[in-house]
């Protein structure tokens, strides 16, 4: 578009400029407006040539968007744009051997928990039992589907109802057979669903499970690690041939893709940190005071972007049963997403069973709310949804309830609600 503007007003000066001039001496006018004319239609030559390169690499993008990795071009004979489809070529290529890799894995992974010894029992939102794997399945048979664990007339399963989230007992159905039974959950469709692992407690057992995760883990490790590197050399051995002027669009889309790379890998890493996530070492924790040295840790934070954190006036002491680092980086998120919303005033409140911590930045859109605490999921252009994961995580772990919503005076208010 500038360089448009640019020959439009180029054009019409030298024209007024001719008509100036040579309007006197007619030959000549006509000569420079012939003059004129030809060099229009050189610029808009040019502007088609230096323009098809711009094309393929917005093709190129929305391809990559989609996440469609089928589509290559064809060489079109003329040098620099010829060079650009290589590159995207065998960027592609590479993109589509590390999708079809990542799919393998998750099939293996999944044929891998179909044959695991270990029993696998899920419920769904009204605990209810509505899937077993075959171990699971040979250990209670399928008449166990769509009731409660205390609803059968198995006593294994009675007393795996009595289970808290997170805990894992030695269980035994007879004198002779012992199973380690753990409980746990997932998050489907932003709700909580539970399931159980049953492992028998047999040496040899334990043993071939410890060697087939161990296997697995190092597995993945290995062929993400490969897959990330390989397709990273490719892009900086690409980006030293790129050195003239005309392939700077191309070069900062090559190096967009190697950051891209890199951010991969550090999610995979936050990614293990959440999963990683210990259980709640409860102790008894002041939070006025917590909220008080983190607000004072957050406050120069929030003075670089322009607002300002307010805490509570000391009033009636508020004590709950927490994790006192967990809980610390709880506060230390939820404020920092506060600061990046953008507003001016961040404002703390402690009640008796609640904590409030509001801001008044970009609100949320409908659409954010429903995806909010959706794993990894983030709002932000280069966020990871790592922050509000943990937040979730560690919140849920323990039993504390939390809302995260724009109110109707536009503050937005992270909210949670202790259980003392």
């Amino acid at each position: 578009m500038k360089y448009i503007l640019y020959m439009i007003a180029l054009h019409v000066l030298l024209t007024g400029l001719v008509y100036q001039v040579f309007f006197q001496h007619k030959l000549l006018f006509i000569a420079a407006e012939v003059i004129l004319f030809i060099s229009i239609a050189i610029a808009a030559q040019l502007y088609q040539d230096f323009r098809q390169p711009v094309a393929f690499i917005r093709s190129g993008i929305e391809a990559i968007k989609d996440q469609d990795f089928t589509i290559r071009f064809v060489p079109t004979g003329k040098g620099e744009v010829d060079t650009l489809i290589e590159v995207y070529n065998l960027m592609i290529d590479q993109l589509r051997q590390e999708r079809t890799r990542l799919q393998e894995q998750h099939f293996f992974l999944e044929k891998l928990i179909e044959a695991s010894p270990v029993g696998l029992l899920v419920l769904d939102f009204d605990e209810r039992v509505v899937q077993l794997n075959p171990t699971a399945t040979r250990q209670f048979s399928d008449r166990i589907l769509g009731k409660k664990l205390e609803e059968t007339d198995q006593g294994l399963l009675q007393q795996m109802s009595t289970m808290p989230d997170g805990e894992s007992r030695t269980l035994k159905t007879t004198g002779i057979q012992t199973y380690k039974v753990q409980r746990s959950h997932l998050m489907d469709q932003g709700f909580r669903r539970s399931f159980f692992m049953l492992e028998e407690l047999t040496s040899e057992l334990y043993e071939i499970e410890k060697a087939a995760y161990g296997k697995v883990i190092r597995m993945m490790a290995h062929e993400v690690n490969n897959t990330l590197g390989a397709t990273d050399s490719i892009l900086q051995t690409t980006l030293d041939f790129l050195t003239e002027p005309e392939f700077s669009d191309l070069s900062e889309a090559l190096r967009i893709a190697s950051g891209r790379n890199g951010r991969l890998t550090q999610f995979m890493r936050n990614f293990a940190d959440v999963v990683r996530l210990p259980l709640p070492r409860r102790e008894a924790v002041s939070l006025n005071r917590l909220v008080e040295q983190v607000s004072l840790f957050m406050r120069a934070t929030a003075l670089n972007q322009g607002s300002s954190i307010h805490t509570p006036e000391p009033n009636e002491p508020c004590t709950l049963y927490a994790d006192t680092a967990q809980l610390e980086q709880v506060l230390v998120n939820v404020l920092k997403n506060a600061i990046e919303a953008g507003g001016t005033e961040i404002r703390v409140e402690i009640q008796k069973s609640e904590l409030a911590i509001l801001n008044n930045g970009k609100a949320i859109t409908s659409e954010e709310s429903t995806q909010l605490f959706n794993p990894f999921y983030s709002s932000k252009p280069q966020g990871q949804g790592i922050g509000l994961t943990l937040i979730r995580e560690i919140l849920v772990n323990h039993g504390f309830s939390f809302t995260l919503k724009t109110q109707a005076d536009g503050w937005t208010a992270f909210r949670i609600q202790f259980e003392r």
